[in-house]
């Protein structure tokens, strides 16, 4: 994991113990997903109920290129997130089942895409709103959107950048997918 996770903690008082199972749960994903960008985990404490003890509520919200994985494991009735390290378990146990089917899915569109994958230049970025245009080889804008990036530094993509993506038919229009920076800026900006 590129960065040290984040930890919140909601009705309990923060607890080293916690903090570095959380943790040690955490370094695991990476075996299923190498490329994630940040973690944040909040533990939450709920209140305590007449026929049973507190419960405990974990989210973990990954960010990975494209987009972001998020977790929330709600104890509901589950009697077993009475104890906060099986409530961890259970969270980190979803988060990684959504990183496989994520990975999964990329996997299988990066194939279908490696054989026609085309070049462009960033036309246009509007950063703010989270999308852009890109010139295609053979001169047709095509719109993106900031989740269709495959390596997901949207913050190195400026006007004149060297991209590959897949070109794709929507309802507006053609829009460029699997969208990867090759190159840097042509100097504009």
């Amino acid at each position: 994991m590129k960065l040290t996770p984040q930890f919140t903690f909601h009705g309990l008082e923060r607890s080293p113990a916690i903090e570095a199972k959380a943790l040690e749960y955490a370094q695991r994903l990476d075996r299923f997903a190498d490329r994630i960008m940040g973690c944040r985990v909040d533990i939450e404490q709920t209140a305590q109920h007449h026929h049973q003890g507190r419960m405990y509520r974990v989210r973990i919200d990954l960010t990975v290129p494209g987009g972001e994985v998020v977790v929330d494991r709600d104890a509901g009735l589950d009697h077993r997130h009475e104890d906060v390290y099986v409530a961890l378990h259970d969270a980190f146990e979803a988060a990684r089942r959504r990183l496989e089917d994520r990975e999964r899915t990329w996997k299988t569109h990066r194939e279908q895409a490696g054989v026609s994958r085309e070049h462009g230049e960033v036309a246009r970025v509007f950063a703010d709103e989270g999308y852009g245009f890109i010139t295609a080889a053979d001169g047709t804008e095509l719109y993106f959107h900031r989740n269709s990036l495959s390596d997901g530094d949207w913050q190195r993509l400026d006007i004149g950048a060297e991209v590959r993506f897949t070109r794709a038919e929507g309802e507006k229009g053609p829009h460029a997918r699997l969208v990867t920076l090759v190159g840097p800026a042509g100097g504009q900006s």
